[in-house]
């Protein structure tokens, strides 16, 4: 057999990361492809995470140049594939006690709509776009993000392609709605027996009867958001909305009613009271199908960005249904924490997307924006594999056999006295413009750990 040529090697930890993908690329071209865009997506953003800032050429006149038409050509022309790649990248996030997920964390659902001009690009079209908060011409793509109290890292994502790509709109068999998109994304991580406690999701994604009827169906908890004015039939006399029962429920500072205190502990100390209130009204209640819960701050104003609304269909602890159902009973303190996670899409996933360059491709066809998304993807999770797992006080595991590990370093040592070794490049880099891919995406992780939305829980599995 030949040998295979070998890439010119990123600098430090990046180059064993890289060399990780090697065998899913036929050619020492794309092999060389990826270092260089994996390099460009993490060097910091004095330029756009275009082709021809990750290239390091001019704007428009170095599009033609050699660098940016080799990068063009692996996203566009080249033979690889994007969900092989994103298969390797999972493996390799659970092969290690520090990055694989567990059964204490979240599913989370989530979508991101990023401003594209133009007609002729694969799914863009007129559409609510939430990076911008309006309707406008661009790309949505809906995403799975494996979410736990330290980290969390994206599982797969698809576009959304607009009615109008269709011959029958709507109504055309290929066509799918957001939530149908969303639902194939669990089954996927279901059948790929990923751990997670529960799916959460926002309103866009609560108030879809079919998509919670599908987790139903697949047997799988969640714990989703709705809209305040989510209403049901009822009487003239009774309260009919979500809003309206926590408006009427009464609280005073010694006298809370039925709101009960909930203690959310912040990863940097500080410990917040919020209170919930579990109903019974409407097709709600503990021993229903799914239930009711308003959490708040502030239950006499129910402030806006502090207030939630959940369904759920996770049994709560001592009643009927807990014994009749598998899935894990939850009380209100548990809750609360499951959807919490869910602050780590809006707080921090969008933050590294703009930072590694989510939107910032320069490609029409549907492979090539796969491929940059998943490429992104490699990027992100490669924070969390270089992270210095000592500064977390947490042990590497040993990888199982099936994943393709790079040779040990020669050499490598840690001292005590490094406060953050993975920061600091293990040989030469090949060029200045390179040194700093290495110190910049750990970094960026470090803050955005020290930032969590809250601290681990202490109770059983």
């Amino acid at each position: 057999m030949t040998k295979r040529l070998p890439a010119t090697p990123s600098p430090g930890p990046l180059e064993e990361y890289a060399a990780c993908f090697d065998d899913l690329f036929a050619q020492v071209s794309q092999r060389e492809s990826l270092r260089r865009y994996l390099e460009g997506l993490l060097l910091p953003m004095e330029r756009n995470k275009t082709l021809t800032g990750l290239a390091n050429t001019e704007p428009v006149e170095g599009a033609q140049h050699a660098s940016a038409q080799k990068l063009q050509w692996f996203l566009s022309e080249s033979t690889w594939e994007p969900q092989a790649i994103n298969g390797r990248r999972l493996e390799m996030l659970m092969a290690y006690e520090p990055t694989a997920a567990t059964a204490q964390g979240v599913l989370v659902i989530d979508e991101t709509g990023d401003r594209k001009w133009g007609s002729k690009t694969a799914h863009v079209g007129r559409q609510y776009l939430s990076s911008i908060g309006k309707v406008d011409n661009g790309i949505v793509s809906v995403e799975t993000v494996w979410a736990g109290e330290r980290l969390y890292y994206p599982l797969e994502v698809e576009p959304y392609t607009p009615k109008d790509w269709f011959e029958g709109g709507k109504q055309d068999p290929a066509f799918r709605t957001k939530p149908e998109i969303a639902l194939e994304l669990v089954t996927r991580a279901v059948d790929s027996d990923l751990p997670f406690r529960a799916v959460v999701a926002d309103s866009a994604y609560g108030e879809n009867d079919t998509l919670r009827g599908g987790l139903w169906q697949l047997g799988v908890g969640y714990v989703m958001a709705l809209k305040p004015s989510h209403a049901w039939w009822h009487t003239e006399d009774t309260p009919g909305s979500v809003w309206e029962l926590a408006q009427m429920a009464p609280w005073q500072p010694d006298d809370p009613g039925d709101w009960l205190p909930v203690e959310r502990q912040f990863r940097d100390g500080h410990v917040e009271t919020w209170w919930a209130l579990e109903t019974t009204e409407g097709p709600y209640g503990p021993e229903q199908g799914e239930r009711l819960v308003i959490v708040t701050t502030d239950p006499t104003t129910l402030p806006d960005l502090t207030t939630w609304y959940l369904i759920t269909n996770l049994p709560a602890p001592e009643t009927k249904r807990a014994q009749q159902t598998a899935l894990f009973a939850t009380d209100l303190t548990e809750l609360v924490r499951l959807y919490g996670l869910r602050i780590w899409i809006e707080q921090s996933y969008k933050q590294v997307k703009q930072h590694l360059g989510w939107a910032q491709y320069q490609v029409r066809s549907d492979i090539a924006m796969r491929r940059h998304w998943q490429l992104v993807c490699c990027a992100f999770s490669f924070c969390w594999w270089a992270l210095d797992v000592e500064a977390l006080g947490l042990d590497r595991a040993q990888p199982p056999a099936d994943v393709v590990q790079p040779a040990e370093r020669e050499g490598e040592k840690k001292s005590s006295d490094t406060q953050h070794a993975s920061q600091l490049a293990r040989r030469p880099a090949s060029s200045s413009r390179l040194a700093r891919a290495v110190s910049d995406a750990p970094a960026l992780l470090a803050r955005l750990v020290r930032q969590a939305a809250s601290a681990p829980a202490s109770w059983a599995a």
